[in-house]
């Protein structure tokens, strides 16, 4: 495993451990003994990033992680997120995006709750969760993240944008008027876009990336195919047909990066490939993935050739034609 920095005196993984796919029950059901044992398994594959929030089962997700590397605790670095209203549930349906509270009083009940769920005494990264202009704008907020830096109990801050793939406008905002240590967003090689333009204001920054989704949602794994079926509780369920018959077809084109490691691989190299991105945020769920996206790291970077022909294919859309079907759910 490689490490970079992420912040001042913070060193990361550059394969990291996001424990909302074994927490949430979005990405299957585990068991409070099986998420932890992956946590487990992840630090003994060199992985010492981890990321959780405390929306994720509402706290249930730092506890776990809290409990799971209590006694590696100085080995790690912790990542979780605020600034959503947790007590917030009526009318909210499945995934629904909850309202957010971020006056003084909820963020900071938010930080010192976190700390005692997660069992520690600072906060490595602190991310607000999916901000919004007004809440990048809210200066009271951000002085509130230096006050709790200077105290100790948070060792960095950043933003976390989301929930969806845009948020560009946010991002560029916020590193070019907050003081940030990271930003994390989504990004991979079908999904260039606005990563691209974040990534550019970042190098102008000095601001570092942390990047999930990785593998487009589990696209880049290389395991879909057009007649792939996925469980009632898969987030993937509801996402129109087009998006993995086209996902599937794209990836048809990529073979050329899958002759010394998987294409799960490939799709982190070429992210690794760019010194901005800090670590990056695969989605594991088992200890077949923990085996291969580690590997990932050790693997000699991709080749210029390699690297150029991506950025071809994504400008002719990897020669795929887009189906006009974009309401047709893919398990309707």
């Amino acid at each position: 495993m490689r490490y970079r920095e992420l912040g001042p005196d913070l060193k990361v993984s550059e394969i990291g451990f996001g424990n909302w796919t074994v927490t949430t029950g979005w990405w299957g059901e585990y068991s409070r003994e099986e998420a932890a044992a992956l946590h487990r398994a992840a630090f003994d594959a060199g992985i010492t990033f981890f990321d959780t929030s405390n929306a994720y089962g509402d706290g249930y997700a730092e506890q776990v992680l809290g409990e799971a590397l209590a006694d590696v605790r100085d080995e790690i670095v912790i990542a979780t997120k605020f600034g959503y209203d947790l007590d917030a549930t009526a009318g909210r349906r499945g995934q629904q995006e909850r309202p957010h509270k971020t006056d003084l009083d909820s963020v900071r009940r938010d930080l010192d709750d976190s700390l005692r769920r997660l069992g520690t005494d600072r906060i490595d990264l602190w991310q607000l969760h999916n901000p919004r202009m007004a809440h990048l704008d809210d200066d009271e907020l951000f002085a509130f993240c230096d006050e709790a830096k200077a105290s100790g109990k948070i060792r960095s801050y950043g933003v976390a944008l989301g929930p969806k793939i845009g948020w560009l406008e946010e991002g560029v905002h916020g590193m070019r008027t907050r003081d940030l240590d990271g930003v994390q967003m989504i990004y991979n090689l079908l999904e260039q876009d606005p990563g691209r333009q974040l990534l550019a204001c970042a190098r102008a920054t000095g601001t570092k990336m942390i990047v999930r989704v990785p593998h487009s949602s589990g696209m880049l794994e290389g395991n879909l195919t057009e007649d792939t079926v996925f469980p009632k509780n898969d987030h993937r369920r509801h996402r129109p047909r087009s998006w993995l018959v086209e996902g599937v077809r794209k990836v048809a084109t990529l073979d050329f990066l899958t002759h010394d490691r998987t294409l799960g691989q490939a799709a982190l190299s070429w992210l690794l490939a760019d010194p901005q991105i800090a670590t990056t945020l695969p989605n594991i769920y088992g200890q077949a993935q923990i085996d291969e996206f580690a590997a990932a790291s050790d693997l000699p970077p991709l080749s210029a050739e390699q690297l150029d022909r991506v950025a071809r294919l994504y400008e002719d859309n990897f020669g795929v034609t887009p189906l006009a079907d974009q309401e047709t759910k893919v398990n309707a």
